[in-house]
């Protein structure tokens, strides 16, 4: 069965998607700690990735690495939501997509470290 909301089209779903993103943030920004530990961190480091980038291209990496932290915190989240909805018990499969989540979520910030250090020492 498709989602009645789907029917929406033009402005509409606009206006209905920026909704349902901002109540996402919101969530996170509630309800997540790790979500509001990086929140932290980008406020501090966007505005350093834009001072400090070298040129376009290196604050884009600077800022995007950064950014696609929170995109992951996000995701995870999201998988952790849904894994916990269907069950609290223990299982290897819930376990193995928590912790599937949480290694993209390190790995995201290798990738700041690296672009960082990539960036602004050459």
């Amino acid at each position: 069965m498709e989602s009645p909301h789907k029917g929406k089209t033009g402005l509409q779903r606009l206006v209905n998607a920026t909704r349902y993103s901002l109540a996402g943030l919101a969530a996170a920004a509630k309800h997540e700690d790790a979500f509001r530990q990086e929140l932290m961190l980008a406020i501090v480091l966007v505005p350093l990735g834009l001072w400090f980038g070298p040129s376009g291209t290196g604050k884009a990496l600077l800022v995007g690495s950064v950014l696609l932290v929170l995109v992951v915190e996000l995701l995870n989240s999201a998988i952790e939501a849904t894994v916990d909805r269907i069950s609290l018990e223990d299982h290897s499969l819930a376990k193995r997509a928590k912790d599937i989540g949480s290694a993209a979520v390190m790995l995201s910030l290798v990738n700041v470290a690296a672009v960082w250090l990539l960036v602004l020492a050459y």
